[in-house]
C-alpha cells in the first residue's frame, strides 16, 4: 500500500508539473530596439520612447519581456553596423532592426544601405538572435528613381533571410498633423502610441515564435 500511495503522489506531482511548466519555466524575452532617432525617442522622455511604450504594452498583455533602447539619433546603417556588437549584448533573444531613414534623408547610396542591413542581419543570425526588420520609405523629395532603388530593400531582405517585416515604421504617423514634435519627422508621445498599437501584433508574433508557441 505504501508503494501504491507513493506512486499515486508521484503521478500527481508529474501531472501538476506538466500543467505549470510553460509558465514556470518560461524565461524573460530580451529584445533590443536597434535604430536611429525614431527608435531612440528624439526629444522625448525615455518613458515615451517607442521601446519603453512597446514593452509596457506587451507586459499589459501578459508577456514577460524587456526591450532595451539601443537607438542613437543620427545613426545611418553604416554607423549602426559599426556599433552592432556592443549595442546588442550576449543573451539578447531578438532585435527590432530599424535603420535606414537617415541614409535616405542624406541621399546615401541605396546599394550601400542594402549591404549594411544585409550584414547586420547576417551577423545577428550567426549569433542566433531573431530579427524583426523594420522598414522605411524614401522621402518623396528624393524622387522616384531613388525610391525605386531604396524602397525594395526591406521586403527583399526580409524574403532573403526569412525574417518578419514591419513594412513602414511611421505607418499612421508620417505627415499626419499633431503627431510629430513639430519638425514633421519625429513622432510625439501621441504619435508613438499609434506606432506601438500598429506594431504590437508583430511584436507578439515574434515573442511567441521565440517561445515556441503558435503565432495564431
Amino acid at each position: 500500500m505504501k508503494i501504491k500511495a507513493a506512486l499515486q503522489i508521484f503521478a500527481l506531482f508529474w501531472a501538476i508539473s506538466i500543467v505549470v511548466a510553460p509558465s514556470a519555466w518560461a524565461k524573460t524575452v530580451k529584445i533590443v530596439g536597434f535604430g536611429d532617432s525614431l527608435m531612440a525617442g528624439y526629444q522625448l522622455a525615455q518613458s515615451d520612447a517607442f521601446p519603453a511604450k512597446l514593452e509596457a504594452a506587451l507586459k499589459n498583455r501578459g508577456f514577460d519581456v524587456t526591450i532595451n533602447n539601443a537607438g542613437v539619433s543620427g545613426d545611418t546603417t553604416t554607423s549602426g553596423l559599426a556599433r552592432l556588437d556592443w549595442s546588442v549584448p550576449d543573451g539578447t533573444d531578438a532585435v527590432l532592426l530599424e535603420l535606414g531613414a537617415n541614409d535616405a534623408l542624406r541621399g546615401l547610396s541605396p546599394e550601400k544601405t542594402r549591404q549594411n542591413i544585409d550584414t547586420i542581419i547576417t551577423r545577428l543570425q550567426e549569433r542566433n538572435i531573431a530579427v524583426l526588420l523594420v522598414g522605411m520609405l524614401a522621402p518623396p523629395n528624393m524622387g522616384a528613381e531613388y525610391a525605386e532603388r531604396f524602397n525594395p530593400i526591406y521586403p527583399e531582405l526580409s524574403q532573403t533571410y526569412d525574417v518578419p517585416l514591419y513594412p513602414f515604421f511611421l505607418d499612421g504617423v508620417a505627415a499626419e498633423p499633431g503627431l510629430d514634435i513639430g519638425d514633421g519627422m519625429h513622432p510625439n508621445p501621441k504619435g508613438v502610441d499609434i506606432m506601438v498599437s500598429r506594431f504590437l501584433p508583430h511584436a507578439e508574433a515574434l515573442i511567441k515564435k521565440i517561445n515556441g508557441q503558435s503565432a495564431q
